[in-house]
């Protein structure tokens, strides 16, 4: 009889003992065939509100719904093994209270059965980050150029390019660590920054256009297929998926309007 060896998740205290280690590998997933590919690879997967955008066609991450997340993030953990699941909470469902956040976090993780969430901002919500972690809820936090905020931020700027305003991202970086986050992502940040910053705390930073010294990186998957028309300039495009399905589908319809049509015992290529 064959041993049957149970696959054991990435847990919250692996990902936080990464600090200084082994670079920790990351990317956004939001369904369950994609997430069964990244999770033979990646240290944790972001269900992320980049979702709205990515496959919604929202103009930004705001309108993304609770539900939207809840059954994206559904979808991912039942596509995966390994991986630490996070999942983004979404705009409007944690800024009001902690005791608002509190209960829109257990909602996700009861329903979801992820492994922890992710909050944007820094000083601001190390109440919050406080409050949900000594209840037993894991955060990951995020600062620098915040999706969220994109509309007081007047859009996707680069963060700390003027050395000036350096201050306030490290104190919204201590803020995190201090309140119990276990690890934080640094957004369009300035390289010199990001890596002040990564030495200045005992966390783990997550880096999206950041530095090569923050301890892991993270991106949108379709970013680095090649499937979006527009792709950030800090990012490496892998693949050129979208070209590929675009060909793909383009000699499929040749193909029916030339009446090649499939059966059961004919395949054609």
């Amino acid at each position: 009889m064959s041993k049957q060896v149970q696959v054991r998740r990435t847990t919250v205290p692996q990902i936080a003992s990464r600090k200084g280690g082994e670079p920790i590998v990351s990317l956004t997933s939001y369904h369950a065939h994609t997430a069964a590919i990244v999770d033979k690879h990646a240290d944790f997967i972001l269900v992320g509100d980049s979702l709205g955008m990515v496959m919604h066609g929202m103009e930004s991450t705001v309108g993304v719904p609770l539900d939207l997340m809840i059954m994206h993030g559904k979808a991912v953990v039942r596509g995966t093994q390994k991986a630490l699941i996070v999942v983004d909470m979404p705009f409007g469902t944690y800024e009001e209270s902690p005791g608002v956040a509190f209960r829109n976090a257990a909602k996700i993780m009861k329903e979801t059965q992820c492994g922890a969430v992710k909050v944007e901002g820094g000083a601001r919500m190390a109440e919050t980050i406080r409050f949900l972690t000594e209840r037993g809820i894991p955060v990951m936090a995020h600062i620098g150029l915040t999706p969220q905020s994109s509309h007081v931020m007047g859009g996707f700027k680069t963060q700390g390019r003027d050395e000036d305003t350096w201050a306030l991202h490290e104190a919204d970086a201590k803020a995190v660590s201090d309140a119990g986050a276990f690890a934080v992502v640094l957004e369009g940040m300035v390289e010199p920054l990001a890596a002040r910053i990564t030495k200045q705390i005992p966390i783990p930073t997550i880096g999206i256009g950041a530095s090569v010294d923050c301890d892991g990186q993270i991106l949108v998957l379709e970013d680095m297929l090649g499937l979006n028309e527009w792709t950030p300039k800090f990012v490496k495009v892998y693949g050129q998926l979208g070209p590929m399905i675009e060909q793909a589908v383009e000699e499929y319809a040749k193909d029916v309007k030339g009446r090649k049509f499939p059966t059961e015992d004919e395949v054609y290529r």
